[in-house]
């Protein structure tokens, strides 16, 4: 009797252990999906992604967070299989700092940060001294403050990376702006008590706030375009490539035009 619960159970553990050897992840074992993504892009997910990979027999859930640092945790964890918020630079910086291995699987249309105020009605109207609330993470800070350079508002060192632009690389500023950076996710709540702030798209929509009200908005580089993101070992699996099959069909381009109008596009969707 020994013997045969001793077989049984070796049997057993074998199995288990070919079954994780594999390299097939769960995704494509048992064609469910966990997708992540902050707001608004957990909407184009649902509307625009969900329904194709469902129609290819996926099981979907959209996971909605409200910060850029779990989405990709929960992709170390395996408790997502693909999330949607972040554009290049972030991912690889996040990747080094954190020891993860994130592969972009495709870009897809994204908000842009623009200059919003409920003090003035145009750059026109901004005065000396005005404040100017920017995001304190390194690349939206950057960003920040190339749309106000990219309106004559401030002049940039030439020889500054432009992805990576503080204040410390700014040269010229006529109007003698005060910068304060703040977590990019509180900048829609600055605007009660700064003259200006340079707040993400995602962020602006969360709050309510219409884009096509914003004073100026930025122009995206292919790095900073928001793209669809997995764990490296996964890249090859089957459900990554459905993923980016559904961010390139007819429905999801349709769902863009009715709902993402502001959204700037990636050059493949020109």
């Amino acid at each position: 009797m020994k013997k045969a619960i001793f077989l049984l159970f070796a049997a057993v553990f074998t199995a288990v252990l070919a079954g994780c050897g594999s390299g097939e992840s769960r995704a494509s074992s048992d064609k469910k999906i966990v997708l992540g993504a902050t707001i608004p892009y957990s909407d184009m997910l649902e509307k625009g992604v969900k329904p194709y990979l469902e129609d290819k027999g996926y099981s979907v859930e959209v996971k909605e967070f409200n910060d850029y640092v779990q989405p990709n945790k929960s992709l170390a964890t395996g408790s997502l299989d693909a999330n949607l918020f972040q554009h290049k630079v972030y991912m690889d910086a996040f990747a080094e700092e954190n020891n993860m291995e994130l592969t972009s699987v495709i870009t897809v249309p994204t908000a842009p940060i623009g200059i919003y105020s409920n003090e003035f009605k145009s750059l026109d109207e901004i005065k000396e001294g005005s404040t100017v609330a920017l995001a304190n993470d390194p690349t939206n800070l950057g960003r920040g403050l190339t749309v106000l350079r990219d309106n004559g508002l401030i002049e940039i060192d030439e020889n500054a990376d432009p992805l990576r632009v503080t204040e410390k690389d700014v040269t010229s500023n006529p109007k003698n702006l005060k910068f304060e950076p703040v977590e990019a996710a509180q900048l829609p709540r600055t605007l009660e008590s700064v003259d200006l702030a340079a707040i993400n798209g995602n962020f602006a929509i969360s709050a309510g706030i219409d884009l096509s009200t914003a004073l100026a908005l930025d122009e995206l580089p292919e790095d900073i375009q928001n793209r669809v993101v997995v764990s490296t070992e996964n890249k090859d699996e089957q459900f990554v490539q459905d993923i980016k099959e559904a961010v390139e069909s007819e429905e999801f381009a349709k769902v863009i035009e009715e709902e993402f109008t502001e959204f700037h596009k990636p050059d493949w969707m020109k």
